[in-house]
């Protein structure tokens, strides 16, 4: 299905979702309204994640927080579905990914609480309103993610290094980018970094550890935000038994809009 033909409607667009007819990144999608990264854990890491969440909420701005074995975000998305309503989720035991799959019904016990994360997404309706090209939109491509030198604060037993998405920013519009992002703390809000990618650690622009590569061009600078994938790093160095997350890209469209989130 062409992306020009999918509903502007979030309620729409999951149930699309659900019926596993949209399997493929959500950049883009139902403009205006907030994408939220996802994390899923038993209710024994929950409350050591929720403190890491509060000491980092630039990679992993807390949206909602669901009670153990509830699928629906109340808040964010009544009606909604956690367990169907994103493209694609990824599935992690002691740190290691076993599975990409399409929906998370057979994982799903009553121990389980959900949390939602900002995402990037949601305030670039707000950069191509303010004129600002985005380049893995308009390629249609994943935006490119990237595993940092940059640590982030432990609680409990969860620790690791912030992952951060790569946007190519015309020069001349970087202080322009800084100020538009700025107004969205929600959705991990202005740049953690800005040019030499070898500064935070990424050595290859045109090798991400998530995501597609996109190409910066001459007159362009990286600009890079923190990024809810995160948790995922995360979950490679600190292990817990289960952690179900959104696959990179793959967000929970939500009915919120992204001027709920931003802040004059």
């Amino acid at each position: 299905m062409a992306t020009s033909a999918l509903p502007r409607s979030p309620t729409q667009l999951r149930a699309l979702i659900r019926q596993g007819r949209w399997a493929r990144p959500t950049a883009g999608l139902a403009p205006g309204h907030v994408q939220a990264n996802l994390v899923v854990l038993p209710k024994e890491q929950a409350f050591d994640f929720l403190l890491f969440c509060q000491r980092n909420p630039k990679p992993c701005p807390l949206l909602e927080v669901m009670e153990p074995g509830n699928p629906e975000a109340i808040h964010l998305a009544p009606g909604s579905d956690i367990r169907t309503d994103l493209p694609r989720y990824r599935i992690y035991r002691h740190g290691s990914m076993v599975a990409e799959v399409e929906d998370i019904r057979e994982e799903w016990r009553t121990d389980l609480v959900s949390f939602l994360l900002g995402c990037s997404f949601s305030f670039e309706t707000a950069l191509i309103a303010a004129g600002i090209p985005l380049r893995h939109i308009e390629q249609r491509k994943n935006v490119a993610m990237y595993i940092t030198t940059i640590p982030t604060s432990a609680a409990g037993q969860f620790s690791g290094p912030m992952v951060v998405s790569m946007r190519p920013i015309p020069q001349d519009k970087v202080v322009r980018a800084v100020q538009v992002t700025s107004r969205f703390p929600g959705v991990h809000g202005a740049p953690v970094h800005i040019g030499d990618p070898e500064a935070i650690g990424i050595r290859d622009l045109s090798r991400p550890d998530y995501g597609d590569p996109v190409e910066v061009k001459p007159g362009e600078s990286p600009v890079f935000w923190a990024c809810g994938v995160t948790p995922q790093a995360v979950a490679a160095m600190s292990k817990p038994p289960l952690m179900i997350t959104h696959a990179p890209g793959h967000m929970f469209v939500t009915d919120m809009r992204d001027e709920d989130l931003a802040v004059l």
